[in-house]
């Protein structure tokens, strides 16, 4: 029975996903190596929370209770009591593989692991643990308190045990689930991806503006946001990296990174969280 979450990397979306465990009655165990990033992941999930019970999605006592089951910590071996792991660190492989290899000594063997990963393979993220079977993708969709998928993603040896565990906690989160093999990208960024960069390429090319391709998209196919936009809210470092593992998984050139979105990334324009990217935030 999974009643302990831990989660690792407070980050945009480690700090979501912490947010709707909690909510959910989970105990949660919150990971970062920064103590800033713990403290603004805290006061994320606090307005965040509060912004629900004053729209009524949840009822005002629920925010400090919820608040009361997430523990936040600098040391990993915190993590070894937790029933279920959820690594949410950045988008670089030889991180993910280094945090999975040491999480696989310090949790409890009948724990499972599961990776936020977007892209990167989980049967390669599977084959560092000493528990391949017990290791799964479990891909929330950002910001994760409101969108109501989670790609889950099995890994070549995952378990149909493990598989019915993850369904039935995102069941539990009230979210939708979406099930893929594992082949670079899974479902929505293989789609998501190829989509956004050749948008990037319509921009280095000069076919319109970026305002207009954003309009294009978004009013002629009925989008929430342009492609661009969306980029910028992803961050063109993610939207980059996920592009080169497609790249590189298929080896087809329909999935080669636009040569302007590699400038910007190398520029520092990373988007919204950078203050710029195919537009400028305050």
């Amino acid at each position: 029975m999974v009643e302990t979450i831990g989660v690792l990397g407070a980050g945009q979306m480690g700090n979501g996903i912490a947010h709707v465990f909690a909510q959910h009655g989970y105990q949660v165990v919150l990971f970062d190596i920064a103590q800033q990033q713990l403290d603004k992941a805290m006061a994320t999930i606090e307005k965040n929370l509060a912004r629900q019970a004053k729209k009524g999605a949840i009822a005002e006592s629920l925010v400090g209770e919820a608040l009361g089951r997430i523990k936040t910590t600098q040391s990993m071996e915190d993590l070894a009591p937790v029933d279920f792991a959820v690594e949410a660190v950045t988008e670089n492989e030889a991180v993910k593989l280094e945090i999975f290899r040491k999480l696989d000594t310090l949790v409890k063997p009948e724990a499972y692991l599961a990776s936020n990963t977007s892209s990167i393979p989980i049967t390669k993220i599977a084959a560092v643990t000493g528990r391949p079977q017990q290791v799964i993708g479990m891909h929330f969709m950002n910001p994760v308190p409101v969108m109501k998928l989670v790609e889950v993603i099995r890994g070549h040896s995952t378990s149909d045990e493990t598989f019915q565990v993850t369904a039935d906690l995102v069941a539990k989160l009230d979210k939708e689930m979406a099930v893929s093999q594992d082949y670079p990208g899974f479902i929505v960024n293989r789609v998501l991806i190829p989509m956004i960069n050749e948008a990037i390429f319509a921009l280095y090319e000069g076919v319109a503006t970026a305002e207009d391709i954003d309009k294009g998209m978004k009013l002629g196919t009925n989008q929430p946001m342009g492609p661009l936009t969306l980029a910028d809210f992803i961050g063109l470092d993610t939207v980059l990296a996920i592009a080169e593992v497609l790249y590189d998984g298929f080896k087809d050139p329909k999935y080669r990174p636009c040569p302007l979105l590699v400038k910007m990334v190398n520029a520092g324009y990373l988007g919204r969280k950078s203050g710029r990217g195919f537009y400028t935030y305050q």
